[in-house]
């Protein structure tokens, strides 16, 4: 990424994959194109295990992929969404988030590798933390205030994203699941049984909701 963490804060313009542009439309090119896929809920396998390496670049497939995940990102009112959450077996995530500056960042990775932080920089921040694949709850999670992690776009060509404040925490979170682990994995045993209940409880207003904004985009 050509832009540090103190460029972020004065500059305004949004980022798509890591870098400044002029102007942006309201709705992602991506989600105009893509369909909506169903989102896997806690429970389901494929949200449980590591998922594979991409290893073919610049497919007509991937583009699709990447499209509709953009385009059930939107409906679902997320920040981000791994591939995992669309039922794919791959290392890939797409993001649209606005952090606490302001600034809209936008994009997708596959093969994320979050880089490692000393000790003596390791600063946390307790924030409130949700999933599309836990739909409803929320509760304060424990992530570094700054994130930076490398991989490579959809045409293979290499890629490094850097995040802070709340598209930090976007970005771990994404590539937590892509390691099969939840935000209720960083969460006490008897808080992560509450959260379950409170998803049992709001699941099907959130389904609702999330049926009704793809209906309002004629997805």
């Amino acid at each position: 990424m050509a832009v540090g963490f103190g460029d972020t804060v004065r500059d305004r313009r949004v980022r798509v994959q890591g870098k400044p542009v002029e102007s942006y439309p309201r709705l992602a090119p991506e989600v105009e194109r893509g369909a909506v896929r169903r989102i896997t809920v806690v429970g389901e396998e494929i949200l449980r295990r590591r998922c594979r390496k991409v290893t073919e670049f610049g497919t007509a497939e991937l583009a699709r992929l990447i499209d509709d995940m953009f385009a059930t990102n939107q409906v679902a009112e997320g920040a981000g969404l791994a591939a995992n959450q669309v039922d794919v077996d791959l290392q890939l995530f797409v993001w649209d988030i606005t952090d606490e500056w302001g600034v809209r960042h936008v994009g997708h990775i596959a093969n994320p590798v979050l880089e490692e932080v000393s000790a003596d920089d390791r600063h946390l921040v307790e924030e409130p933390e949700g999933c599309l694949s836990v739909p409803g709850p929320y509760r304060v999670v424990p992530r570094l205030d700054r994130a930076v992690v490398r991989g490579v776009d959809k045409d293979g060509n290499s890629l490094v994203i850097e995040g802070r404040g709340y598209f930090a925490r976007c970005l771990q979170h994404e590539t937590d699941h892509l390691h099969g682990h939840l935000y209720l994995d960083r969460l006490a045993q008897r808080e992560r049984k509450a959260a379950l209940r409170e998803m049992q409880d709001s699941q099907d207003k959130v389904f609702a909701r999330r049926a009704s904004a793809a209906k309002r985009l004629g997805k």
